[in-house]
């Protein structure tokens, strides 16, 4: 902390030291134009050299004002401890979705926040998650469980082992061993709720991880034709275009924590994720989409790179915007971030044999919908595509410290200055 302060000192006199010289070479050129100071020169040259200082000394203020606006801007928007533990450091983060997708960009935000929340959808029926939920009448686990691990604390082979899934034809064929474990602290503790924080102890979790609704709830699908799908996992297989999907019972309650944490947020993000089944299934929750709403919040949806078969088949970036508005209606985004970076060729054959495309970057159909677009290369390109989350994470940093800044100053005041010092 005593090094933050001194550097902030030598910061705030380095500034004042570059101030003043601004100000002497400005001076000493309104002193050459206005002939105040005697120099060996024709009045042309004089007068250049006059304008030439000044303009010289405009820019340079205005390259040290820059500096130093963006270094308050870290400055004040910095991390607190709470009685010195790093437990409360880092703007509070909410994370909404499921899947693949909301693991892995927790990765990358546990980094930069300890403040962190995730909210994630329990309407799993496939898989091992499916399995052992019809079998011990306990909410899906595999969502949750990849949450926890992303953001715990763990050596690479407890990693492993917490994600290992059973091979073989024995009766724990196809099983998560992370699966398994949740559902035997769930039947220790008797309590989902309570297993879900006694878990996350074990585990070194940083933030917390909970499920958008403690109550059993069935995905449905409605398509373009008319016909009704039942269960999620059957959604993307109906390979039908979606009108809307809907939860069953309707009026699920959602987890008071959450609400809680969404109210609180410095930031929320919706995604990345399967937009049909991970990410609107949370919004359906009663209360969930309204809380989002009202809240100060910054709201970011992070869109899918590539479009997923059997959910949003030819979608762009606005489209997958507009499928979240048609559900759970509008003030739930004011940023989107999008992939503009390119996708290697060979990558893009392997996912266009599954049958899914680059979602196209529409950003004027985005700013239509009064929404600010973020285009920007966040892919990391291995075998797989996946965001980068840490280039997300920095991002979401950004954000949170603009919004500090703009709840100190007002929006309207902060916006010109942003828009000045871009």
């Amino acid at each position: 902390m005593g090094n933050v302060k001194s550097r902030t000192h030598w910061v705030i006199i380095g500034w004042f030291i570059w101030a003043f010289i601004c100000l002497i070479i400005m001076a000493s050129g309104v002193a050459w134009l206005a002939g105040w100071v005697w120099v060996n020169l024709s009045s042309p040259l004089r007068f250049a050299g006059g304008l030439l200082q000044i303009f010289l000394g405009v820019l340079a203020a205005y390259y040290g004002a820059l500096k130093f606006f963006w270094y308050v801007v870290k400055w004040l928007s910095r991390g607190k401890t709470k009685n010195g533990n790093s437990a409360g450091k880092g703007p509070k983060i909410v994370v909404i979705g499921g899947g693949t997708g909301l693991g892995t960009i927790l990765r990358g935000l546990k980094e930069v926040s300890s403040n962190l929340t995730a909210i994630v959808t329990v309407a799993d029926d496939g898989g091992s998650s499916g399995r052992l939920s019809r079998e011990f009448g306990i909410l899906p686990p595999g969502d949750i469980r990849n949450c926890l691990v992303a953001m715990a604390d763990l050596e690479p082979l407890m990693e492993k082992l917490m994600q290992y899934r059973f091979g073989g034809d024995s009766v724990f064929a196809g099983h998560n061993f992370g699966n398994l474990f949740l559902t035997a602290m769930i039947n220790v503790t008797g309590d989902f709720e309570k297993a879900i924080k006694e878990s996350s102890k074990v585990l070194a979790v940083r933030g917390r991880v909970l499920p958008a609704t403690l109550e059993h709830v069935t995905l449905n699908a409605e398509f373009a034709d008319g016909s009704v799908v039942c269960g999620e996992s059957a959604i993307p297989l109906a390979g039908r275009p979606i009108a809307r999907v809907f939860l069953e019972p309707k009026n699920s309650k959602p987890v008071a924590e959450s609400i809680m944490a969404i109210k609180d947020a410095d930031v929320i993000l919706l995604g990345p994720g399967s937009l049909y089944t991970s990410i609107i299934p949370n919004l359906l929750v009663t209360d969930i989409a309204e809380a989002i709403r009202s809240s100060s919040a910054t709201k970011v949806y992070v869109c899918n790179a590539m479009t997923q078969p059997g959910e949003t088949d030819g979608y762009s970036a606005s489209r997958h915007i507009q499928a979240i508005i048609d559900h759970a209606g509008p003030g739930l985004i004011d940023y989107a971030i999008v992939n503009t970076g390119d996708i290697p060729a060979q990558i893009l054959g392997r996912y266009a044999e599954e049958g899914a495309k680059p979602v196209e970057a529409d950003m004027e159909r985005i700013k239509a919908l009064g929404i600010t677009p973020i285009a920007m290369d966040i892919i990391k390109k291995t075998s797989v595509i996946r965001h980068d989350a840490l280039k997300l994470a920095e991002v979401v940093l950004e954000l949170a410290r603009r919004r500090k800044i703009e709840s100190l100053f007002g929006k309207r005041i902060m916006r010109l200055f942003f828009r000045f010092f871009k």
